[in-house]
């Protein structure tokens, strides 16, 4: 399974929004995602690198495989 790639929080909004995810409201630090049809919601934080951790939980709860998420960033 490779790594997911270096990202800031803006590119993996960007990223997810290609995918059907739609930001609904900030608070803070955190951009807040949701999909139709999902009953899940994104919570991404808006920082310079997302941690690797991070990012593969979001990708999880998203649906995708980090295959997929990586196919997208490159789009």
């Amino acid at each position: 399974m490779p790594s997911p790639p270096k990202l800031s929080g803006r590119e993996v909004i960007r990223a997810f929004g290609k995918d059907g995810w739609h930001l609904v409201r900030q608070r803070g630090s955190h951009m807040i995602l949701v999909e139709e049809g999902h009953m899940a919601t994104l919570s991404v934080p808006d920082h310079r690198e997302v941690a690797k951790g991070t990012l593969r939980s979001l990708i999880r709860s998203s649906g995708l495989t980090v295959e997929e998420f990586i196919t997208l960033v490159g789009q």
